[in-house]
C-alpha cells in the first residue's frame, strides 16, 4: 500500500519513527513533511496529504500533529477525504469498517507512540464492511457536491 504521511512540529517527533515502521510492514511511504522541527503550519501538511490521497497518489493518509484535531479539520475539506482523529486502536477500527475512512490523524503530544503504531495497524489492516455502511458513506460524500443544497430542517420530524 502507498502511504502519505505528514506531521506539523508538534507531530514530527513521531513522524520520521512512524515512517520506518510503514516502512518495515511493506508500505511504499510518501513523506510529505516537514522535515524537521521548526514550527509550520498543520493545515499546509495536511492539505499535501488529502490531496494526495484525493487525487489517488496514495492509497491512505497518515497526518500526526499536537492532537489531530487540526489536522482533521483540514483535510476533511478536501473533496474525497474522510479524515478523523483516532485515539485508540478500536476507533481505527471502526472507522474503517463503517467510514472507509482514508486520512488518519493521531496526536503526537497525548497518544504515546507504540499506541500510535497500533492505531495505523488498525487503519491499514481493516477493510470497509460495505452493506448498510456504503449508503451512509454516500450520503457523507455528498457533502462534496457544491449542488447537495442540505437535508431539509424538518427532514425526519414529527409534527
Amino acid at each position: 500500500m502507498r502511504i502519505a504521511i505528514a506531521s506539523d512540529h508538534a507531530g514530527y517527533d513521531q513522524k520520521p519513527g512512524m515512517v520506518e515502521y510503514l516502512k518495515s510492514l511493506g508500505h511504499e511511504v510518501v513523506d510529505l513533511g516537514p522535515m524537521s522541527a521548526e514550527r509550520c503550519d498543520y493545515p499546509d501538511f495536511a492539505d499535501k496529504v488529502a490531496r494526495c490521497v484525493a487525487r489517488g497518489d496514495a492509497d491512505r493518509g497518515v497526518l500526526i500533529c499536537g492532537t489531530g484535531i487540526g489536522m482533521a479539520l483540514t483535510a476533511d475539506k478536501v473533496p474525497g477525504i474522510r479524515a478523523a482523529v483516532i485515539q485508540t486502536p478500536q476507533f481505527a477500527e471502526l472507522f474503517r469498517e463503517h467510514n472507509n475512512g482514508n486520512v488518519l490523524c493521531i496526536s503526537g503530544r497525548f497518544t504515546p507512540f507504540e499506541t500510535n503504531k497500533q492505531i495505523v495497524d488498525e487503519f491499514l489492516t481493516t477493510e470497509f464492511a460495505g452493506g448498510r455502511h456504503t449508503g451512509r458513506v454516500e450520503k457523507i460524500m455528498r457533502e462534496d457536491d457544491p449542488s447537495f443544497e442540505g437535508v431539509p430542517a424538518d427532514f425526519g420530524m414529527e409534527g
